[in-house]
């Protein structure tokens, strides 16, 4: 397998919707409904496999090995868009490693260092 054509500092932006199944609401009351944590990690990850899987040749994907200094710093409404930045922080052989930020509009709602490798599918 060959990823040259992936390298550090190859970034992208993938822009997400948070619907009423991302939210979590423990309280019950209206209006309380917010982007859960595992739901903000698990939009990060589609986000890399995003930047990475195109770029691998066919019959390879990614595998997440690690999640490194998650932080979910505020809370998105249901309807409201967050953007999550990725960038290629190193190409080590078969693993990468990524620096992930998720904005709503402006405010910084989240960010986290994510390690994925390529793996075969055949």
């Amino acid at each position: 397998m060959n990823a040259t054509i992936i390298k550090p500092g190859d970034s992208q932006d993938v822009i997400y919707q948070v619907t009423k199944d991302m939210t979590v609401n423990r309280t019950g009351k209206t209006g309380n409904d917010v982007l859960s944590t595992p739901s903000l990690l698990h939009i990060m990850e589609l986000a890399c496999i995003e930047i990475t899987d195109s770029r691998l040749p066919e019959g390879y994907a990614t595998v997440g090995y690690a999640v490194d200094k998650l932080r979910h710093l505020a809370p998105t409404k249901i309807d409201q868009t967050v953007t999550i930045s990725v960038t290629i922080i190193e190409v080590d052989g078969k693993k990468f490693s990524y620096s992930i930020e998720a904005h709503e509009a402006d405010k910084m709602i989240g960010k986290a260092e994510h390690k994925r490798a390529s793996i075969s599918t055949e």
